[in-house]
């Protein structure tokens, strides 16, 4: 596999830029933002995912439907999302267009004026986002599990927040939120797409940034140093939580805190996990709960990576009297990868299968560039997939057992359960 050669430069105001050239008449681009709901203060979870919405609804030089005119009238796709540690705005475009790509991003990130009687509508239209959502509880037992591992800690709440909370915000909070992250030297422009590297930088210097007011340095940033270390996390006491809700399934998630984005085991965990309940329908868990039992529909395995944490997980849903015996399967598989090294053979088809979803993930240009965008926004460092090829290649079957006995023991499990 050839290495990718990404074109990358920062401009004089501190905004970096990554490329990656490829052949396509497509290009997908965007503007990613160090900011997330770790960087919200107390009482103002679910800012950061309001802000993000709120970008879209008035520029000084576009009103909230001549920015959607701007680039659907072209045929092309714009959109944003939340994280705990980012917000991502991108857009796929034609190449001929381009260049007006560049313009509204910058516009809605580093222009956006957050007019009041738009917000009152948007307020609306968030606040039924999370009262839907609230009714899923196979997507809300995600942030509950994850509030209950990182309690007390700025990762600890999730990304929409209540709408108790939404409902109280004006556009004074959206400013002062976006005053502190929404700068240039916070933020990296990011590029897939057979476009000039030089054009694009001519462009994006051209943008007039440097006068933007929105992110000066005033005393609100000054307050809240975006770059400063973040509080650390405290270590978890395992606990098992059981909420009733009227559903007709149960939810089931087990799991622990994990390795950080720079934690050398993070790999040895990404393998382990993509053998237990990776997307593969071979994974240990599909086989034992759905195609040898019948017992669900739906199980997987997750781990997510932070700048100086994580998580893993394992989720599934059945019915209720079948809480207890998919509990026990699923131990039975955990325990076995805890104490069973892998054979020589199981553990170059673990190997062959993640690299082969990988490389088959990478051909997708858009979620890949996603990628390397939020790579380059935290770490600096360029996603290269024959660097993550070689650090599979070289896992051992000593090296999957030792991070199987750290991250599974059950001394280290939190259970919660809907029933």
């Amino acid at each position: 596999m050839r290495p990718m050669n990404y074109n990358t430069c920062t401009l004089e105001n501190g905004l970096r830029v990554i490329h990656l050239p490829s052949q396509s008449e497509v290009v997908f681009c965007g503007i990613g933002v160090k900011a997330g709901t770790r960087h919200e203060q107390k009482g103002e979870e679910g800012l950061a995912h309001f802000c993000e919405h709120l970008s879209f609804k008035g520029t000084a030089r576009r009103s909230a439907v001549q920015i959607i005119n701007a680039i659907e009238g072209l045929g092309g796709e714009l959109n944003a999302f939340t994280n705990k540690e980012d917000t991502i705005f991108y857009c796929a475009i034609q190449r001929n267009h381009f260049k007006k790509a560049v313009d509204v991003l910058c516009d809605i990130v580093f222009n956006s004026i957050y007019p009041q009687e738009e917000l009152e509508k948007e307020r609306e239209v968030v606040c039924e986002e999370i009262e839907s959502y609230e009714d899923s509880p196979a997507e809300l037992i995600y942030d509950e599990f994850e509030n209950i591992l990182f309690d007390e800690h700025p990762l600890g709440h999730n990304i929409l927040g209540s709408a108790e909370q939404v409902r109280g915000y004006d556009a004074e909070d959206v400013r002062r939120f976006t005053s502190r992250y929404y700068r240039p030297d916070n933020c990296v422009f990011f590029a897939s797409g057979d476009i000039n590297f030089k054009l694009l930088t001519a462009t994006l210097a051209k943008k007039g940034l440097s006068e933007n007011e929105s992110y000066k340095t005033n005393g609100a940033h000054e307050s809240y140093e975006p770059y400063g270390p973040h509080k650390p996390h405290e270590p978890h006491s395992p606990q098992e939580i059981i909420r009733h809700r009227d559903t007709h399934q149960a939810h089931v998630m087990i799991g622990s805190p994990a390795y950080s984005a720079e934690d050398p085991r993070r790999w040895a965990l990404y393998l382990l996990n993509n053998i237990l309940g990776g997307p593969g329908l071979n994974s240990r868990l599909n086989m034992t709960l759905r195609e040898h039992n019948g017992l669900v529909y739906s199980v997987e395995s997750t781990m997510v990576c932070y700048s100086d944490t994580g998580i893993w997980s394992v989720y599934f849903g059945c019915d209720q009297h079948d809480v207890r015996l998919c509990r026990k399967l699923v131990r039975r598989e955990l325990n076995r990868l805890m104490k069973h090294p892998l054979s020589p053979a199981q553990l170059q088809n673990a190997k062959r299968q993640l690299q082969g979803q990988l490389a088959i993930a990478s051909d997708s240009r858009e979620q890949f560039a996603l990628d390397f965008a939020k790579n380059f926004l935290h770490s600096g460092t360029e996603r290269d997939l024959t660097d993550i090829m070689t650090h599979i290649d070289r896992l051992t079957a000593a090296d999957l057992q030792q991070v199987a006995n750290e991250m599974f023991s059950e001394e280290r499990i939190t259970t919660l359960i809907y029933c």
